[in-house]
């Protein structure tokens, strides 16, 4: 259909593309067509022509053992806010790891060494807790998608191969427990950057809230599932955190809310 188009004479191809759209409907060339994990675009991905980006997605796929689920444009967000919250003061946080896809891509990304940061890791290294789950999430479906991601293994429980993937680097601390319970034992006074993955409301609210006082001014929160479809329930309570400490939030295309303090 796109090549018969584009055989076509300009004015009607104007003519056609502006009655498609009348109609509710758009023409896409797809060969400009870029498919991510829940982001659909004719717009150009540039990044991925950046050899450092390259370099640091690569090695975010020997942590998931090759394993990609296409959250290239996620992990481009990622980078930024790293990069932007690398000149603010304090530590990186990391609540819910996993594989270590961003984290890992994140340290490959900058001069981490020069830094002079600690990377704090915070997990269970066992799947969510299916006990902190509200009856929302419960209702929706929720509480289904992640008992059978943990059954099949979706989540990284060896510790052994997380502080191996972490190991080439300095100033990196694996803390494994639940959120909040946990989070006395992040041994930081100042955060620089804050990544909120726990796929579950309660605790990135928590999070949050028990973080938010020690965010150095320019540093940055990344919540990673906002306004992905289907974790409604994480947008509703990281909303409400973010009215009680006068924050403002972005809604990104790629499903990922983000401050800048």
């Amino acid at each position: 259909m796109q090549a018969l188009v584009t055989a076509l004479p300009r004015s009607f191809r104007t003519w056609f593309s502006r009655t498609l759209r009348r109609a509710g409907y758009q023409l896409i060339n797809l060969q400009k067509f870029h498919a991510f994990d829940g982001l659909h675009t004719v717009h150009a991905p540039r990044f991925k022509e950046d050899p450092r980006f390259r370099a640091a997605y690569d090695r975010a796929m020997q942590a998931t053992h090759g394993v990609d689920q296409r959250t290239e444009w996620r992990v481009h967000i990622g980078l930024w806010a790293a990069s932007v919250a690398a000149r603010a003061a304090g530590d990186f946080v990391e609540c819910g790891v996993n594989s270590g896809v961003l984290s890992t891509a994140i340290l490959s990304y900058l001069d981490w060494p020069r830094l002079e940061k600690t990377f704090y890791l915070v997990d269970t290294f066992g799947g969510p807790d299916l006990s902190q789950l509200s009856e929302a999430e419960i209702a929706s479906g929720h509480a289904i998608i992640l008992q059978d991601a943990i059954e099949r293994g979706a989540y990284v429980t060896d510790l052994e191969r997380v502080r191996g993937n972490y190991a080439e680097w300095p100033r990196i601390e694996i803390v494994q427990g639940r959120v909040p319970e946990i989070l006395p034992a992040v041994g930081t006074q100042s955060v620089a950057f804050l990544h909120l993955d726990m796929n579950c409301a309660y605790p990135e609210a928590a999070a949050l809230r028990h973080f938010w006082p020690s965010i150095s001014p320019g540093g940055v929160v990344l919540c990673d599932d906002y306004s992905y479809s289907g974790f409604e329930a994480q947008g509703r309570a990281i909303d409400e955190v973010v009215a009680e400490v006068g924050a403002r939030i972005v809604t990104l295309p790629t499903g990922q809310g983000m401050i800048v303090k």
